[in-house]
């Protein structure tokens, strides 16, 4: 696929704002809904949204969530999802067609709209997923699919908007696909060598780096329960 396969169009803009969502549970901003016009991006995303969490949500390596909305069909197809479902039903924040987890690179540098951002992770599935769609397998269906999208940090700030292109400027790994380093960080399952070698990737985010350091060493274990079933471990 050459450089100028990998663009897209900006199908949709989606922001939110922090609010409680779930008796019990933690407030959340994953409600995001279609924003109209030009908007401002600095080093932390959209500056018209917001993350309730920011130890989980957010931050410079988490800063823009991309999905794809080439995923929407298979989930209605599968029935997890309703006929009708469109972007923004998974809380990101830009939605386009034909770019993928199998198609990008953690590294990939890309232009959207002015701004320029670069790929940093991809995502972890938690349980405001599964509350937010209303189906309690999702969180756990992201993971097993691939389907999770994948994270931005801001290189340059600047703006966009629906329309606009988002295009790759420059890939520094093309061996390491959004879906492969995905599937290694959230099954676990990765060789030694290729633990290293994430583990000293300059363009991953340094969460996802200090995880592959400790598979690296052979420390594979993980208590998921907070992020998947929204509890304290027992």
């Amino acid at each position: 696929m050459t450089r100028q396969e990998l663009s897209a169009r900006i199908e949709g803009v989606f922001l939110g704002q922090v609010a409680e969502r779930w008796e019990g549970k933690p407030p959340s901003a994953i409600g995001k809904t279609a924003a109209d016009g030009s908007q401002d991006i600095d080093e932390l995303g959209f500056l018209a949204d917001q993350q309730a969490d920011l130890t989980v949500h957010g931050g410079v390596d988490k800063a823009i969530h991309h999905y794809a909305a080439d995923h929407y069909g298979k989930w209605i197809a599968e029935a997890e999802m309703p006929a009708g479902t469109v972007p923004a039903a998974f809380g990101e924040n830009i939605a386009t067609v034909g770019l993928t987890e199998d198609t990008m690179c953690i590294g990939d540098t890309l232009r959207l709209g002015t701004a320029v951002v670069q790929i940093s992770q991809g995502r972890q599935p938690c349980w405001k997923v599964s509350a937010h769609t209303g189906n309690d397998k999702m969180a756990y269906l992201f993971q097993k699919t691939g389907r999770t999208g994948w994270y931005y940090r801001v290189l340059e700030p600047g703006h966009a908007a629906v329309g606009d292109a988002l295009m790759l400027m420059d890939r520094t790994q093309p061996d390491w696909t959004v879906a492969r380093v995905t599937h290694a960080r959230l099954t676990r399952r990765v060789s030694p060598r290729d633990a290293e070698v994430l583990a000293e990737m300059a363009e991953l985010a340094s969460g996802w780096r200090e995880a592959f350091a400790r598979m690296a060493e052979g420390d594979r274990e993980e208590d998921t329960t907070a992020r998947l079933q929204g509890r304290k471990p027992a």
